[in-house]
């Protein structure tokens, strides 16, 4: 898997929202993330979710973290948009740096796979530390996603060491 630094200017992305955590997802009875994503496909709310940015992909927003990767967080499941809109949650991209993880395959299995990967990456690289404000997916294909973790800048290590 394909890893780049990229830094990210802030953006807004409206759609379905739900709260969850990573233990919750691992069992069919409790997960929330999947029939979340059913719904906004079923009912084609890519094309619905009012001031659309005409050049919007499919995101999936990780946000409003309780603490780190074993706490629970908001995911949205939505579109760029030039401003929030009623009746859809809206949720604002943090700009900065993110590290930018590439997957191609079968949905949602790729995606599956490429947070393991992660997962791992962060794991075997504890000089790099993840901010928990806001990651998210880009579907820029059927069988193509990018996942944006937002990590400390230098200058922001340096910061919160102090």
């Amino acid at each position: 898997m394909e890893v780049k630094l990229k830094t990210v200017k802030p953006f807004t992305v409206a759609g379905l929202q739900v709260r969850t955590r990573n233990t919750d997802e691992q069992r069919l009875d409790t997960a929330r993330i999947a029939p979340m994503w059913q719904q906004f496909f079923t009912e084609e709310l890519f094309d619905k979710i009012p001031a659309r940015q005409s050049e919007s992909f499919v995101y999936g927003v990780y946000s409003n973290y309780e603490s780190d990767a074993t706490g629970h967080f908001d995911v949205t499941a939505g579109v760029q948009v030039y401003e929030a809109s009623a009746g859809y949650p809206a949720v604002d991209i943090e700009g900065g740096e993110y590290l930018v993880f590439s997957a191609k395959g079968k949905m949602p299995d790729c995606v599956i796979q490429a947070w393991g990967l992660i997962w791992a990456y962060f794991a075997d690289n504890p000089q790099t530390l993840r901010r928990f404000t806001t990651d998210f997916e880009v579907y820029s294909a059927p069988e193509s996603v990018a996942i944006y973790i937002g990590v400390q800048s230098p200058a922001e290590r340096s910061s919160s060491s102090n």
